[in-house]
Order: structure tokens, then C-alpha cells, then sequence
């Protein structure tokens, strides 16, 4: 093998290390730790419901366009839902699903009768807050929001 060919086969490993010790480090660092605490259970009953969104489209109520949504137990008159997702602007809302039926549930006039909550604690009166309102930004390594629950 001529010293060329050599020299290519050593500058193509030495580029393959450093692009896999840069993806490595980029997916190490990519991924942040979200600390969502959240009070005023007024009993507990069921579980809550988390669901982050990137964009305003779905907000707050399609949870198929969240980002991350799931169910998660809890118990006693607090619960802290740890999520690792990636560094960035989300917005959060928390729904107390006493049921357990995966949705918010209404009165006749549309007034939920479970509690629910957002990021930042807007005051919320006809209509949920919008997007940026509820929305906290993500950064690595931790970063922690606490969400109080609102029942009418």
C-alpha cells in the first residue's frame, strides 16, 4: 500500500472518530432535564396529565399535536413529573384527570369540572392563555416550573 493511500485511510478514520465523538457529545448535551411541580389537588383522586407543546398548533387541548403528553400517579396534595426532553420553549399545561378518562371534563355550559393548570399561572377566566403566555423555556441541565391547579 503506497504512502498516499495510507495517509487517505488515516484521514478518514481520524474524521470518522471526531464526527462520532461530536455526536456523542451533541446527544449528551441535547437532551435536559424538565421539573414540573404542581399543588392545589383538592383531593386525590386519579391521576395528572402533562403535555408540553412546541407551537401553538393544538394548544392546549390536542394532545395528539403535543409534543409529550402522558398520564402520570401521584399522591398526596403535591406531585413532581420529571420529563428529559430536548433544550427549548415549551408551553405546559396539567390537567387533575380525577376520572381517570384521559380528557377534561365539562359542565353544560363548558366549564371544566376537573382541575387544570399552565405554565406560569395566568390568571384564566373564558379562554385558556395563549401559547407564549404558558410557555417556559428549557434549558439544560435542569430546569424547574411549578404549575398551580385551578378548579371552577
Amino acid at each position: 500500500m503506497s504512502a498516499g493511500a495510507m495517509l487517505a485511510i488515516l484521514k478518514t478514520c481520524v474524521l470518522g472518530a471526531v464526527l462520532v465523538a461530536g455526536a456523542v457529545s451533541v446527544s449528551a448535551q441535547s437532551t435536559c432535564t424538565l421539573v414540573v411541580h404542581v399543588d392545589g389537588f383538592r383531593n386525590q383522586k386519579g391521576d395528572i396529565g402533562v403535555s408540553l407543546f412546541t407551537s401553538p398548533d393544538g394548544w392546549p387541548e390536542k394532545n395528539d399535536k403535543a409534543f409529550l403528553h402522558g398520564p402520570h400517579p401521584f399522591s398526596g396534595d403535591k406531585a413532581t413529573v420529571t420529563l428529559d426532553v430536548p433544550a427549548g420553549r415549551y408551553a405546559i399545561t396539567v390537567l387533575h384527570d380525577e376520572n381517570g378518562n384521559h380528557k377534561m371534563d365539562r359542565n353544560f355550559f363548558g366549564i371544566p369540572k376537573e382541575g387544570f393548570g399552565f405554565a406560569n399561572n395566568p390568571k384564566v377566566f373564558l379562554t385558556p392563555p395563549d401559547f407564549k403566555t404558558a410557555s417556559v423555556e428549557v434549558e439544560c441541565p435542569t430546569t424547574e416550573t411549578t404549575i398551580h391547579l385551578n378548579y371552577k
